[in-house]
């Protein structure tokens, strides 16, 4: 049976990323394939897991998904140093609604792969009482970051908070945390790159890599 003309015209034109106005926020993208490293970084990094068209078409559909959530509130975007810097900046760049942005410092991982006791090394200068807040980190792991950070918020007496990440690891966790807002679901691996980083290097490198065991087992 043929569909009418006009309803065809109308599925054309409608942009694959359209969501209903009450949707819920889209799963993590899968990561699907490996993809051999620029030349320059093949003697540290063992393959690209993400590369950087993926990134920039999921950032950009995670930007449509927290515009349309939050338009009309008073948004205040948190955002946790040091990794988050590329995503961030990417993220808010597609977000056509007024919002305030600052950034709280935390440390948990030192120059090794273990984490660490949570350490705060920036704290708030906006007030978030009363008002819609979005905590952005890079990676969700174990969830003890975002636990202690969320609880720290929670104290400051926001209307909501929300929580967005760029890589989601599921397999590390142990506490029972989750995101609102996911951009990619990865394996447990240690990953570099889009703003992470071992030993405070890879962070400028323009897709999530993975990190050749040698590098780190030392």
């Amino acid at each position: 049976m043929r569909r009418p003309e006009n309803e065809l015209l109308a599925s054309a034109a409608a942009p694959d990323y359209f969501h209903p106005v009450n949707s819920e926020p889209s799963p993590p993208a899968p990561v699907r394939r490996r993809v051999a490293p620029p030349r320059g970084w093949r003697a540290e990094v063992d393959y690209v897991l993400i590369t950087q068209t993926q990134l920039a078409r999921r950032v950009r559909e995670l930007s449509r998904e927290i515009e349309r959530d939050f338009t009309g509130r008073d948004l205040v975007i948190v955002s946790l140093l040091n990794g988050t810097v590329m995503f961030l900046a990417d993220l808010i760049r597609h977000l056509s609604l007024p919002l305030r942005l600052d950034f709280m410092g935390v440390s948990s991982y030192g120059g090794g792969t273990t984490s660490r006791e949570l350490v705060f090394t920036k704290e708030l200068r906006l007030e978030v009482r009363g008002r819609d807040v979005l905590l952005v980190d890079d990676i969700l792991d174990t969830g003890k970051t975002l636990q202690t950070v969320l609880a720290k918020l929670r104290e400051l007496q926001p209307r909501e908070i929300k929580t967005c990440v760029l890589l989601d690891k599921p397999s590390r966790r142990v506490e029972n945390v989750r995101a609102d807002y996911a951009g990619f679901e990865v394996p447990d691996l240690f990953v570099i790159g889009y703003g992470l980083d071992y030993a405070e290097r890879y962070r400028n490198l323009p897709f999530v890599g993975v990190l050749k065991p040698e590098i780190y087992q030392h």
